[in-house]
């Protein structure tokens, strides 16, 4: 097999980073004017660690909101956690980056979406369901031959 560049994944990897930094600079400095973040993530990622109530209410994927009150906010390499507020109870998470599937900070209409290997390949496979049988192929056409005489001055 041919070796190519995946530049999927090469994007995914840098968007990732990008939100890694962001999180860093927030972990340490807070959150500046009037940014916030909603963060959507798979929850059914084997590394996500969230609260079985919550896992329960979520079952497939689950938005959080980082904005007025967030606490212990820590980012690694491949994550981060976070306690945020649901109704009145601090719960922590533990999101590894690679379960994130859209970080948006609306306060300046930014926003990354990170498709998933699963939702291509189910792209694909409806894509060859639906494709139709080729048609017959088209006969060549002959060729006209125009002389340039036609157009010569005489």
């Amino acid at each position: 097999m041919a070796r190519t560049i995946d530049y999927g994944n090469l994007m995914h990897r840098a968007m990732r980073g990008l939100i890694q930094s962001v999180l860093e600079d927030v972990a340490l400095n807070g959150l500046p004017g009037a940014h916030h973040f909603f963060i959507t993530f798979d929850t059914t990622h084997p590394d996500v660690a969230i609260a079985d109530w919550l896992r329960a209410r979520y079952p497939q994927e689950m938005t959080v909101v980082i904005q007025h009150w967030f606490e212990n906010l820590e980012v690694t390499a491949d994550g981060f956690s976070v306690t945020l507020n649901f109704g009145n109870s601090p719960e922590p998470l533990v999101i590894p980056f690679d379960a994130v599937r859209t970080f948006v900070d609306p306060s300046v209409e930014f926003g990354l979406r990170f498709e998933t290997h699963e939702e291509e390949e189910d792209e694909e496979d409806e894509d060859e369901e639906t494709a139709e049988a080729p048609s017959e192929p088209e006969k060549p056409r002959e060729a006209e031959v125009v002389s340039l005489d036609k157009f010569r001055k005489t």
